[in-house]
This record gives C-alpha cells, sequence and structure tokens, in this order.
C-alpha cells in the first residue's frame, strides 16, 4: 500500500468545515491519505501598496511626508510571516481534527510552481486549490486552478473556500480534470 498524496494550495486557513469537505473527499480511497498544505505568505509589499493607494490624491499632496521611509518595511514582513504560519497552523489542525494526516510550509515563490514542484516532490496523486471566488481572474483564466491546469499532470479540483459543494458555483461543477 502506497500513500495517496494530495497537495492542496491555499489562499487563507481552512475552517473545520473547510477541512471537513476536503477529507470527506476522500473517504473511500483505500490507500492512506496525506495531505500537503502550501498556503502563499501574505505579501507585504502589497499591504503597503493597498494601504498607500487607499490615501486619495489630497491626502498625499496635503502629507507630502509621507512615504515609503515612514514604513516599517521590516515590521510589515515579519507581521506577514507571523500571519501566514498562525494560518497555516490552524489549517493543519483543521485538517487533523477532520481526521487527516497533514504536512505544510507557507511559500513565498510562485504558488503555482510551488504547487507543481511539491505535486512531483511527493509524486502527488491530485492537487486542490481552495480559494475565495475571483470573477475576473477566472474570466480570464488567470487563476491559480486554470494556471495549474496547465502546469501540472495530475487532476485539479478548485473549491471556493467556506461554501458547501451544493453552493459552489453551478452545483458542484467544480470538479475538474477528474
Amino acid at each position: 500500500m502506497s500513500d495517496y498524496d494530495v497537495v492542496l494550495l491555499i489562499e487563507q486557513a481552512l475552517s473545520p468545515a473547510d477541512a471537513r469537505q476536503v477529507c470527506s473527499l476522500h473517504e473511500n480511497i483505500d490507500d492512506p491519505v496525506t495531505y500537503h498544505v502550501l498556503l502563499p505568505m501574505e505579501d507585504a509589499a502589497a499591504r503597503i501598496e493597498a494601504a498607500m493607494g487607499s490615501l486619495s490624491g489630497g491626502e498625499m499632496l496635503a502629507t507630502p511626508t509621507l512615504g515609503m521611509g515612514d514604513v516599517d518595511l521590516d515590521a510589515v514582513r515579519k507581521d506577514s510571516e507571523e500571519r501566514s504560519t498562525a494560518d497555516l497552523e490552524q489549517t493543519i489542525t483543521a485538517l487533523r481534527n477532520a481526521g487527516g494526516t497533514v504536512t505544510g510550509k507557507v511559500i513565498t515563490g510562485p504558488p503555482i510552481q510551488a504547487l507543481a514542484d511539491e505535486v512531483a516532490a511527493v509524486d502527488g496523486r491530485e492537487a486542490i486549490i481552495l480559494t475565495r471566488p475571483h470573477v475576473v481572474a477566472e474570466f480570464f483564466h488567470l487563476d491559480w486552478s486554470s494556471q495549474a491546469r496547465r502546469k501540472i499532470g495530475v487532476p485539479v479540483l478548485h473549491l471556493l473556500e467556506h461554501e458547501n459543494f451544493d453552493e459552489q458555483a453551478g452545483g458542484g461543477e467544480g470538479v475538474t480534470g477528474l
């Protein structure tokens, strides 16, 4: 008997309901199932840009001394690392509580490349991508699932976090590539 390795790429911590849903997908598999969770580190630069972008032009002109020099980049980066690590630990705990055997890591590189690398490293049998809905990205096929289907040679299942199978778009049509 060999392990049935499943690589999960997630955007945020899984809730207990999400974890139960993922584990339920593999209840009838005879081989031991191991989940390998990948969580991209929250992008500190994007957080800073978003904060800077939320200031209107008038505020920027009225406060010319406000600039990137006033932002403690190391503190923002450390906060991002801590948040990502906490989200990963929450996810691992949720999957274990749902009955799963789990490993996980925070990743800093391109998510789809990390997914492809992990599938190859563990000889993954399938990949599951759990995201929040991204209507625009999915429309243009720029979302992680579309990229993963082009990059890796195993089935890819795209689930929307915090929605059960019946709530998924199209009444459960999220299963693709199987």
